[in-house]
């Protein structure tokens, strides 16, 4: 399979890792060897948590599980495996009894898994058991066919059932398209067609993406909240229905206590087992709006764990048999920031280049770490190596 090992690592348990250095890194804190999934020449293929490079390319979902089979089988105990996107949560819930013969697995019940990932069957659950969640109407813009009249009250937003590729033709690295009227709808349409997949409008609840708050939650087997913490958006890029580049953790006994308190109750009502991030939206009211729930692994989970609340570490210790790590809440205020897209989004916002330094350097949680610098080093040091004349190049931790 051409697995790659690092020397010198400390035997012990192992996880097995689809995700990125937001992941890697609140499991390497707990003292947790990691196997990446990925390529030779990525982020996560060089930091000092991996001791382990699964070599991935990219290609069908069954010749990754296939992959994933033949290492976990290879393993003295079983690893536990992680999730970082949806695409890789749907491959393993899918795959689930296969990949448990030699993984270890947290996940949400197989038609949650499905429901939630869903946005059209994550709508119709919602108001089945009337979750507090915005009016939405389900979009398909077929060759032919005209804007529909909408019983909604605008402005809208259009986004799509599930994070696709397609998308980012018409919108680019934004979630979701404001509409201020019918007339929008029906000049977007056209647009629409050709990329060929179901949408959703859903009614915009007003105010700016720093209004989203999160309650981050692993709910074990016995249905009890083994871990918890609140958070709110600082930034994103693009400013308006962006992907997040700057969070900050909030109070959970606070400012955050009345969306925990919802995040706990809704995923009562939906039976929820594993980890969870459930998204709300405060409206100008103070009510909370549910907008999306991720039964998954996610960037919060680093600023979670240097905050005090490590989740991945606490799904490590349930499916090793291990003592949980002591029980603690997560530091309100402390703040995590994707570097590079959250400088962008921060000169979109108007922030002075200064004043953004000086967050940055307090900022507790990056991606860019002088404890761990390979992940940010060695893929530049290749690329530079490439470029020399005649140069054979570094040699990289594995080959496909």
């Amino acid at each position: 399979m051409g697995v790659a090992t690092k020397t010198g690592m400390k035997a012990g348990q192992l996880a097995c890792v689809l995700g990125d250095m937001d992941l890697v890194r609140p499991l390497g804190l707990a003292g947790i060897r990691c196997a990446v999934v990925g390529p030779p020449g990525g982020a996560t293929a060089h930091s000092r948590f991996t001791e382990r490079l699964i070599p991935w390319e990219g290609g069908n979902d069954g010749a990754l599980v296939d992959r994933l089979l033949r290492f976990g089988a290879a393993q003295p105990e079983r690893p536990v495996l992680y999730m970082e996107e949806d695409a890789q949560l749907l491959m393993v819930s899918r795959h689930r009894d296969r990949l448990a013969s030699v993984f270890r697995l947290m996940l949400a019940g197989a038609d949650l898994v499905e429901t939630l990932v869903d946005k059209g069957r994550f709508q119709t659950m919602a108001e089945r058991l009337d979750l507090p969640v915005p009016r939405t109407r389900r979009l398909r813009p077929l060759p032919g066919s005209e804007a529909p009249v909408l019983d909604l009250r605008y402005p809208l937003i259009v986004k799509p059932l599930t994070r696709r590729p397609p998308w980012d033709e018409i919108e680019g690295f934004g979630k979701a398209i404001r509409l201020d009227g019918p007339e929008e709808l029906r000049a977007l349409w056209p647009r629409l067609i050709p990329i060929g997949i179901e949408l959703l409008a859903q009614e915009l609840i007003p105010g700016p993406e720093t209004r989203i708050e999160s309650h981050h939650v692993y709910i074990d087997a016995d249905g009890a909240v083994a871990g918890e913490f609140t958070g709110r958006k600082i930034r994103t890029y693009p400013v308006d229905y962006g992907h997040s580049t700057a969070l900050a953790i909030t109070d959970i006994d606070g400012e955050g206590a009345d969306v925990a308190a919802l995040g706990r109750d809704v995923a009562t009502r939906i039976g929820l087992r594993g980890v969870a991030k459930f998204d709300f939206k405060r409206a100008p009211d103070g009510r909370l709006h549910l907008l999306e729930i991720n039964p998954r692994f996610n960037l919060w989970h680093h600023l979670g764990a240097v905050a005090g609340v490590n989740l991945p570490a606490l799904v490590q210790a349930d499916l090793t048999g291990r003592p949980r790590p002591a029980a603690a809440k997560a530091r309100p205020g402390a703040c995590w920031c994707h570097i590079s897209k959250d400088r962008l989004a921060a000169r979109e916002s108007g922030v002075p280049m200064a004043r953004w330094l000086a967050w940055v350097a307090r900022c507790d949680a990056k991606a860019i770490t002088p404890d761990d610098p390979m992940p940010f080093l060695r893929p530049k040091l290749d690329r530079l190596l490439a470029r020399i004349p005649g140069g054979a190049g570094s040699a990289r931790l594995a080959k496909p």
